[in-house]
């Protein structure tokens, strides 16, 4: 009776109650927040497909070239590279944070650097440049949110609201709040101050459930795959699940070990306009050579490959995922603004085809899933959202134990390899502008 009596007052603790006023006042602006990305991914996504719908149809209908002819992805992209670069050299804020040197999630930026962000990331998201919208469009939801929250809750910190809306924008971007709680669970234990660790993930899982919610309704959310052919662990997932991920991770290590050389190689141009329009160019000699399937951010080419997978050869695959990392590297070197997952699944998808061509007696699902998780790891350096992603591909939880196993020795190959990020970066701003402030290394 003591216990129960010791145990009901613990609970009804005046530090209790004051807790969990905290956490509840703080739920309705984080799922405002959360809304607030799905929708800012929706529109986004919206604006990019009608960059898309004008430079690969209607410029092609008018003016009566053939968009499948090999040349064309090197005019889009070229134009793509040059509007880019002009947006960073003369829009306010400079395009933001450039994608090669940020984090995901970075400090906030000023409102007015918001507009030049946001046009920068869907020249390069419709154009069909080789990166996904995650580091820009999270800097845009931060930039958001702590303008909106500081006009609401003056007292609230500027460290708690980006937590807040990154993790709504990654909650949107992979229609799940438990990407968002795995990737943030790091940097939320890595906090100051005291506390149970969930009441630090509870308003920004809630965030991240609202975002995905809201990304679903508007059909904006990366969308798990169906149809799996996995049976259970088997000695044969290690056989070909391992190689497949170690190979995936040594390839994008490859591209993370050029792409700082690269960059510095194109900064030897002061100017953005033409470090980006020759990133642009290259892409698209990339693109006439990988074909449109290798284009873009690789979440709906990622489907069609795997639809298609039976008019690839082996060696074909193996191409396609080379010059996808190829497309990646430079994609991130030039300035163009974006992330790296969704093409990193694009990169782990390809090599888990080729590795089930070579061996077709194996599981589809888990040489899919191990190589998404390969290439994901070695590019993100997170093994939570690696082994997220690669279960949510195949859209199958039985592959999460063997997941969870072979993502060990692939860790061994990522822990001590480069990362796809240039620490310590300074580009001079053109006189008489400020630039971005640099990200926390």
């Amino acid at each position: 009776m003591l216990m129960a009596m010791t145990v009901d007052a613990t609970a009804h603790s005046p530090a209790q109650t004051s807790r969990v006023r905290m956490l509840a006042k703080v739920t309705l602006p984080a799922l405002v927040i959360g809304a607030m990305c799905g929708v800012l991914l929706w529109a986004i996504d919206e604006a990019a497909e009608g960059v898309t719908v004008v430079m690969w149809e209607w410029l092609p209908e008018v003016t009566g070239i053939d968009p499948e002819a090999r040349w064309w992805p090197i005019v889009v992209l070229g134009l793509a590279g040059l509007a880019v670069g002009t947006v960073i050299r003369y829009v306010p804020g400079h395009g933001g944070y450039d994608s090669a040197t940020t984090e995901l999630v970075a400090p906030p930026l000023p409102l007015k650097a918001l507009p030049g962000i946001a046009l920068a990331l869907i020249i390069s998201l419709g154009a069909g440049v080789s990166l996904g919208p995650e580091s820009p469009i999270i800097s845009i939801a931060v930039g958001l949110s702590v303008w909106g929250v500081a006009r609401i809750l003056p007292e609230a910190g500027h460290g708690q609201i980006l937590l807040v809306a990154g993790a709504g924008m990654v909650g949107a971007m992979f229609g799940s709040p438990v990407a968002a709680a795995l990737l943030l669970t790091e940097m939320v234990a890595g906090l100051k101050g005291g506390g149970l660790l969930w009441d630090k993930l509870f308003a920004p899982v809630a965030a991240a459930a609202s975002g995905a919610l809201v990304a679903h309704w508007l059909g904006v959310a990366f969308t798990p795959g169906g149809d799996s052919d996995y049976t259970g662990p088997s000695l044969m997932d290690l056989a070909v699940g391992i190689p497949v991920a170690v190979v995936a991770a040594v390839a994008s290590l490859a591209g993370a070990w050029l792409m700082p050389k690269l960059w510095h190689l194109l900064r030897r141009y002061p100017n953005p306009i033409v470090f980006t329009t020759i990133g642009g160019l290259v892409l698209g000699v990339l693109g006439s050579i990988g074909g449109h399937i290798t284009l873009f951010k690789g979440a709906a080419e990622t489907g069609e490959l795997i639809e298609r997978a039976s008019e690839f050869s082996f060696w074909a695959l193996l191409g396609l995922a080379f010059i996808k990392v190829a497309a990646l590297t430079v994609s991130a070197a030039s300035g163009f603004r974006g992330g790296r997952i969704f093409p990193a699944v694009f990169i782990g998808s390809a090599f888990g085809l080729a590795g089930h061509a070579l061996v077709p007696d194996s599981s589809l699902s888990l040489a899919l899933a191990a190589g998404a998780m390969g290439s994901i790891l070695a590019v993100g350096r997170d093994g939570w959202l690696a082994i997220f992603m690669g279960v949510a591909l195949v859209g199958d939880v039985t592959v999460l134990p063997m997941m969870c196993v072979i993502v060990l020795p692939v860790w061994l190959f990522v822990t001590s390899g480069p990362e796809m990020l240039v620490h310590g970066a300074t580009v001079p701003p053109k006189a008489g502008h400020a630039a971005p402030p640099e990200p926390p290394q």
